[in-house]
């Protein structure tokens, strides 16, 4: 497989900055070595319809909750809901390979708790977790992680 497939929400434009950076990197990791996986992005917004997938992918979602602090006292989340109906949406959790998440570490438990509960709820692993916008560090690690999980699921 030569591309890895990223579905996508972003709402400060954090995680659409990130995708993109990873993205650019991937395409560049690719022609260094063409057998390195390209990436293909598709934002998913209260706009989008609802489509069955038919490739595997990895989604990428920010945490932004309303209430409750995520452990004891409930949770609201706010926002990336129309990514979680899209995922829910025909077989598409069958084919979601991984979720990868994002926040503010000043969130402390909260912190990335939208992909935990995305993985637990789509039974996908929670492969990764970036703070904000990421670094050059954060794009190269999380690709390298993707790539190792592609070849894991075949």
């Amino acid at each position: 497989m030569t591309n890895l497939s990223i579905l996508y929400i972003s709402i400060a434009g954090n995680t659409r900055s990130f995708v993109n950076d990873l993205q650019e990197y991937a395409t560049e990791q690719h022609q260094i070595n063409p057998a390195r996986p390209t990436i293909t992005l598709t934002e998913i917004s209260d706009a989008t319809p609802l489509k069955a997938e038919t490739d595997p992918f990895y989604a990428f979602v920010p945490t932004y909750l309303d209430g409750g602090n995520g452990i004891d006292n409930g949770v609201k989340e706010l926002m990336t809901n129309s990514l979680g109906e899209y995922i829910d949406y025909a077989d598409n959790a069958s084919l979601c390979r991984g979720v990868v998440g994002s926040g503010n570490r000043n969130f402390n438990e909260q912190y990335c708790l939208t992909a935990k509960r995305y993985g637990q709820q789509f039974e996908a692993p929670f492969l990764a977790d970036y703070e904000l916008r990421g670094t050059s560090k954060d794009v190269a690690r999380v690709y390298t992680l993707l790539v190792a999980n592609l070849h894991q699921s075949h």
